[in-house]
């Protein structure tokens, strides 16, 4: 049976680190994580006393992580038990930016446009992501003119995803086990869980790849399509777009003035504001 990791006793030699590793309790919803942290680990030769001591830092420059994923990592570790220090999460940087083009149709393809549907509503609905994983095709509801999204907090009306929403719903009605998911965000294809199936309920980590992929999928894009007097521009976007996560998409939708869903990451976002409002005013005067 596993257990929790303790600190070694003075001068008790530590066991060797795939046994010290494998008497930790995996923490509960980041079984992958903690996975690829212990990986990380064991290519080092390093057991938890040895992360506990020196941090992520080792791990950091052999596996070129970002600060990001090194944020992620040492709250996994902590949730193990791990007395690491919290990395604080990185903020986008500019905190402004365009994000439309992650809201426009550019093709027919389902992942393509389940994908747009996704950003297009969190623009005006910034959700965390879990919230988004379970939400279900029954509360969304069209309009003339905006979507309406109803939970068990609220409702809120949803302007500019209609284009989006309904390429998303056509595409949908094209695939019998799509269209009769009840998930907003229903999976495309089969993974390698035994419950797996197409049209059933995407998992966390599946998202935030999927919102990854979409980015820089976004970013060939804008770069097959630009005109050469927007190249520079282009070029700036696709920079921050390669390492932006949904996380950070949520917070500067939410910077924009998107209105808040729930209580996460609402006073980053307003940190963000006032950053962007006091960084003006310097220039202004």
């Amino acid at each position: 049976m596993s257990r929790a990791w303790q600190q070694p006793l003075p001068d008790m030699p530590a066991p060797p680190p795939p046994t010290a590793w494998a008497r930790i309790a995996v923490p509960r919803g980041y079984e992958p994580q903690w996975r690829r942290l212990v990986d990380a680990a064991l290519e080092l030769d390093l057991g938890p006393d040895d992360l506990a001591a020196q941090g992520l830092d080792p791990l950091t420059r052999a596996r070129e992580w970002k600060p990001a994923t090194v944020a992620l990592y040492s709250k996994v570790a902590r949730y193990g038990g791990l007395a690491l220090p919290i990395a604080p999460t990185p903020e986008p940087d500019p905190q402004e930016l365009d994000l439309r083009p992650l809201t426009q149709v550019r093709g027919d393809d389902p992942e393509h446009l389940r994908s747009v549907a996704w950003c297009a509503l969190a623009l005006g609905w910034p959700a965390p992501v879990g919230i988004f994983r379970s939400l279900r095709r029954d509360q969304v509801r069209a309009t003339a003119r905006r979507l309406l999204v109803s939970t068990d907090d609220g409702e809120w009306a949803v302007p500019g995803a209609l284009a989006a929403w309904h390429a998303w719903e056509a595409t949908r009605d094209r695939f019998p086990a799509l269209a009769a998911s009840p998930w907003v965000l229903p999976a495309l294809r089969r993974g390698p869980g035994l419950d797996s199936r197409i049209g059933g309920r995407l998992s966390t980590q599946a998202l935030q790849t999927t919102f990854t992929k979409h980015a820089r999928n976004t970013v060939r894009s804008l770069r097959a399509s630009a005109a050469p007097s927007r190249r520079e521009a282009v070029e700036e976007l696709a920079a921050v777009y390669r390492d932006l996560s949904y996380d950070s998409y949520r917070r500067l939708a939410l910077a924009a003035g998107a209105p808040p869903v729930s209580a996460r990451g609402v006073v980053r976002a307003t940190r963000a504001v006032h950053r962007s409002s006091a960084r003006a005013a310097r220039l202004a005067g």
